[in-house]
């Protein structure tokens, strides 16, 4: 028999009161993946969050663990290991997600000394250059800008850098920025927040600009709308974090900013296959 207390909770699953979620908010987040966290607190989902533990009246603790595998949902957010991860796609069906709280683009990066003028996959200057991408494997085509480029037939454009890199390194995905940077590479296709953050940081100017087309063909998005994920039966939790997310935006904006995010603010076309091998990692 349902207690009156039960019947309550039911009753009014969207219902914010003070203290309801009082006690310790732990979240999920990488030791060694800046921009994003890192075990000093110091990325923007580390900010985000503590934001969101402040708006909930809870106490904000880092569950730190390497974000990939496909069992990486599983074997912590769901196992009970944590309750909530940031930075999941819009549409994940591996957890519930919340309302977006920022969409972001792939961008070209290239040094500015090098006076190139590409905006588009299909110009023409691209076929003489080294482009920087990263990759999840080793075939090097599970990453939109990989597909992409292998479509064109430029496998030998293509440079290959691991979306993990090398653990003993800080920041291991940074790897990619590092190389044009270097001039490893001439251009890289990046994913937006990583490569605004590090480009912010390099010793080179660095130019960044959008990924055209934003859909290519066949369909294959280069934009992403980002949610918060939490279980699937903490309905009262994912209702209050829409309402922090709709309630405090321009806020959780400006820290993204402060980080370099490139962010969009339309409506972003997601395909949960792609941003599933997106999330991992990002």
């Amino acid at each position: 028999m349902c207690s009156a207390y039960s019947l309550l909770r039911l009753a009014l699953p969207a219902l914010i009161v003070p203290g309801m979620f009082a006690g310790n908010l732990r979240v999920c987040a990488d030791p060694n993946n800046l921009p994003f966290s890192n075990q000093n607190q110091q990325g923007f989902d580390n900010q985000i969050a503590k934001l969101v533990g402040r708006e909930l009246g809870r106490t904000v603790s880092f569950v730190w663990v390497r974000e990939r595998g496909e069992s990486f949902v599983r074997k912590n957010l769901l196992a009970g290991k944590c309750d909530l991860l940031m930075g999941v796609p819009a549409g994940f069906n591996e957890a519930a997600p919340t309302d977006p709280y920022y969409r972001s683009t792939y961008v070209f990066v290239w040094r500015r000394d090098r006076k190139l003028h590409v905006q588009s996959l299909n110009d023409p200057a691209l076929r003489a250059l080294r482009i920087g991408v990263h990759v999840v494997s080793d075939e090097g085509s599970n990453l939109p800008p990989a597909q992409a480029l292998a479509n064109r037939g430029m496998f030998k454009n293509m440079i290959a850098y691991s979306i993990y890199g090398d653990l003993s390194q800080p920041n291991p995905p940074a790897a990619l920025i590092h190389a044009v940077e270097t001039g490893k590479v001439d251009i890289a296709i990046a994913w937006g927040p990583l490569a605004g953050y590090f480009s912010k940081h390099a010793t080179a100017p660095l130019r960044i600009v959008p990924v055209s087309p934003i859909v290519d063909r066949p369909f294959l998005p280069f934009t992403f709308a980002l949610s918060m994920g939490v279980r699937p039966r903490d309905r009262e939790l994912l209702a209050a974090l829409n309402r922090i997310i709709q309630r405090r935006g321009t806020e959780i904006r400006q820290i993204l900013r402060a980080y370099g995010v490139p962010l969009l603010d339309d409506r972003t076309p997601d395909d949960p296959g792609i941003a599933n091998r997106l999330q991992a990692r990002r």
